[in-house]
């Protein structure tokens, strides 16, 4: 997604990374305003709800502005960074002087007049996801910096604060004369808050990079026209007298609490299972199992060489085991024509826990892997989901989910279904307890093992035969053999 705004600068904007995302937050810039960009070369990485991606810019150039500070969300076709096309460091001063919209980082003025467009095609391949780029190598970055101005007249900002005219002026302050071109803004929040108190930002000289206003910036103005009898701070109804720091991005303190907003990873699972608790009638069962027999079975394949098995695999491929028998609990819900879809593979997801929160990657056509094959799947989208480089593909697409919540240290768990499936089956800690065994009291492995299903698909025969399956191939692991 890119717009020629003139003949020689173009607009790159936040790309559609797919899976029906609406918007992404700009977790780390790549490159700054002057640095010379090859085609296809990673300019920002982002978070979006499902993961953490590199979005390649499809033109070579100098980068003339950057639109959102690291922390800033924005929607799918927000532009991104504005380019200078085919720019070199020798001419990059030059283009890159002119004002960088929402990033205030150029100087203000207008570039130099160069070639038509008709006669300067801009390079780039057009291919904007991570993936799908050129096989050209990045070129060298360097960087040019803009000239900064230096404030006359009798009055002006220092760092955003309101400067009298007989303060001394300190070194490199920018004049508070009005912009004519985009205010040097980039953080929705910060316009937000302006608009609410009726603030004016053309007339703010930012305290941050090259001019750029911060919230505090406007905080300031806010409590200095308040103190010279000027504008009301909370005359907006907006505020609803909820103080200014209370409108922050991230977590903001009250006098009531701490607010986190709902975004990203944790708003993408609020969502979903919302989603579910309205739409899916599910119910729970459990049942112990004996899981002594499946540990020793682990041990003796493990010591036969080869990879390890995980027990998560050998849990994994009971359940394929297990849909296999019972394929209602594989299917889905057609809310709109009110039908109930059969699906022929198992993609298998489970649980995952990272610092970005709740993830469920999803093992593709688990029903035609062995135990290898599964614990190197699991090992792989586990790493991958612990530094964040899931992709979208890897986390959506699932048929059954595995929730193994015994690595928390818990017995027993009432989940709710990842929507759109119809089953989950939940899997807790293995501890030694006393256990009849032949006839006599012994002390076992015992797990306790619960399956959460969705009543519009099946009843309550079909999911206990389907619990009762998995635990007798837990008990007893050569029960798997009649159906290898």
């Amino acid at each position: 997604m890119a717009h020629a705004s003139d003949g020689r600068s173009m607009e790159f904007k936040l790309p559609d990374l797919g899976e029906g995302l609406t918007e992404a937050e700009i977790v780390r810039w790549l490159v700054e305003v002057g640095d010379v960009v090859a085609v296809d070369q990673p300019v920002v990485e982002v978070e979006t709800a499902k993961a953490m991606v590199e979005v390649p810019c499809p033109y070579g150039g100098v980068v003339t502005a950057r639109f959102g500070e690291e922390g800033t969300e924005l929607p799918v076709g927000a532009p991104l960074v504005t380019v200078a096309v085919g720019a070199t460091a020798a001419d990059g001063p030059a283009r890159a002087s002119g004002t960088g919209a929402g990033s205030g980082t150029g100087t203000g003025e207008a570039p130099a007049a160069g070639p038509p467009a008709a006669e300067k095609k801009p390079e780039g391949s057009g291919n904007v996801l991570v993936g799908y780029g050129t096989s050209e190598a990045p070129a060298r970055r360097r960087r040019v910096r803009p000239e900064r101005r230096v404030a006359t007249g009798a009055s002006g900002r220092a760092n955003g604060r309101v400067r009298d005219a007989g303060q001394p002026a300190g070194p490199a302050v920018r004049t508070a004369e009005p912009v004519d071109g985009p205010v040097p803004v980039i953080s929705p929040l910060v316009r937000r808050l302006a608009r609410q108190h009726d603030l004016d930002l053309r007339e703010l000289a930012g305290s941050g990079p090259d001019g750029l206003i911060l919230r505090a910036d406007v905080e300031y103005a806010l409590r200095a026209a308040a103190a010279q009898g000027g504008r009301t701070a909370g005359r907006e109804a907006g505020t609803g007298g909820v103080p200014v720091a209370a409108t922050a991005a991230g977590a903001a303190t009250s006098s009531d609490g701490t607010r986190v907003p709902l975004k990203g990873v944790r708003g993408a699972v609020a969502d979903k299972l919302s989603r579910s608790r309205r739409e899916i009638p599910d119910a729970t069962c459990w049942v112990d199992a004996d899981a002594t027999e499946l540990m020793r079975a682990r041990t003796a394949m493990n010591a036969s060489g080869g990879p390890k098995i995980s027990l998560v695999a050998l849990l994994a491929r009971i359940c394929t085991a297990a849909l296999a028998r019972f394929p209602e609990l594989n299917s889905t819900v057609d809310t709109e024509a009110r039908e109930i879809v059969r699906l022929d593979g198992v993609h298998l997801g489970f649980a995952a826990q990272t610092d970005r929160g709740l993830v469920v990657p999803v093992v593709r056509d688990a029903h035609a892997r062995d135990a290898e094959s599964l614990t190197a799947e699991f090992a792989r989208l586990t790493e991958a989901g612990r530094a964040g480089r899931l992709t979208p593909g890897e986390l959506t697409g699932g048929t059954f989910t595995l929730n193994n919540y015994g690595v928390f240290g818990v017995d027993g768990s009432t989940p709710i279904i990842n929507h759109p499936e119809a089953a989950m089956l939940g899997v807790g800690r293995i501890v030694p307890k006393p256990w009849v065994h032949e006839g006599e009291l012994a002390v076992r492995q015992v797990v306790q093992l619960s399956l959460t299903f969705d009543h519009r698909v099946c009843d309550g025969g079909t999911a206990g035969g389907f619990l009762r399956y998995v635990a007798d191939c837990v008990e007893q692991p050569a029960v798997l053999l009649r159906t290898l």
